[in-house]
């Protein structure tokens, strides 16, 4: 018996990273001659989920899809996001077969895809929320919902509005927190880069479901995310008391080190939560950069 499998599949919280192929995790998280088509199920032998970003880029081969689903375990979640043409090229209903096409072809992956993601560009505003009804009701399948549009967090009626939206359908507002990444003033390439990418929107921790969806982008030095990651626990462990399943995805900016980050949160997630199981232990940390902080 895989007791690492055994493990992740005891957890009453999905945690994981914002991919699993990073060649850099060789040698603390995959063994150095680990080849590509083995990562994912190395990966799922310490982490329980996966954010599903790669199918946000470009639509997986349908003979990819079957392999996921071979190598990865029941209990393993999924979450894969739509594929930009369909979230951010226009109006919502005119993407829904795209849409259904999507499903179909994840479709082998069965439960472990759930939810699946809409990110939505920050020009998707409180005037398109009709397209957004239309297209949750149409599609029927589980789903978790990223808005970027400053208007949805103003905790005025347009917020209200799509959290009436969402929580009437059961869908997800997925919660991003950037502050410890804006946090950090660095010339670094990689943190100026995600500071480009991610929004800087104030964090937003919803939870209008039984799963609520939590994206955690880290500071590139771990210990600087201390104060914000405590947050994170005690909202998580409340979470879990009342009965809830959160899924949480740790990312720091070139995320190479985003698996230390997501053990470094269960650690104190255990503390919080006595008698929780542990994770696999990495081999060895990542080799840190000197990072240009100013």
């Amino acid at each position: 018996m895989n007791t690492a499998r055994l493990k992740t599949s005891c957890l009453p919280y999905f945690l994981g990273c914002p991919s699993w192929s990073e060649n850099a995790w060789r040698d603390f998280l995959y063994p150095a001659d680990a080849r590509a088509n083995e990562m994912l199920g190395l990966y799922s032998q310490v982490f329980n989920a996966v954010e599903g970003n790669t199918t946000f880029y470009a639509r997986p081969k349908p003979e990819t899809v079957q392999r996921w689903a071979e190598v990865l375990p029941e209990h393993f979640r999924f979450t894969a996001k739509f594929p930009g043409d369909i979230s951010h090229n226009g109006d919502l209903r005119l993407q829904l077969h795209a849409a259904e096409d999507f499903i179909r072809l994840m479709a082998p992956l069965g439960q472990r895809v759930a939810p699946l993601w809409l990110q939505l560009a920050a020009s998707f505003t409180p005037a398109r929320l009709a397209e957004l009804a239309t297209f949750i009701d149409e599609l029927q399948c589980p789903l978790a919902v990223e808005v970027r549009n400053h208007a949805f967090f103003d905790k005025g009626e347009d917020e209200r509005m799509l959290n009436r939206l969402l929580l009437d359908r059961g869908v997800e507002r997925i919660c991003l927190d950037s502050r410890p990444l804006f946090s950090c003033v660095s010339t670094d390439p990689a943190v100026l880069h995600a500071q480009s990418k991610k929004p800087k929107v104030p964090a937003r921790p919803a939870a209008l479901t039984q799963f609520p969806q939590v994206r955690f982008i880290g500071h590139p030095l771990l210990e600087a995310n201390e104060p914000f990651l405590l947050q994170w626990v005690e909202k998580v462990a409340g979470w879990i008391e009342e009965g809830r399943t959160p899924y949480v995805f740790l990312h720091t900016p070139d995320n190479i080190q985003a698996p230390l980050l997501a053990q470094r949160f269960h650690q104190r997630l255990m503390i919080r939560l006595p008698g929780m199981p542990s994770l696999p232990e990495l081999d060895r940390a990542p080799p840190v950069e000197q990072l240009g902080l100013l």
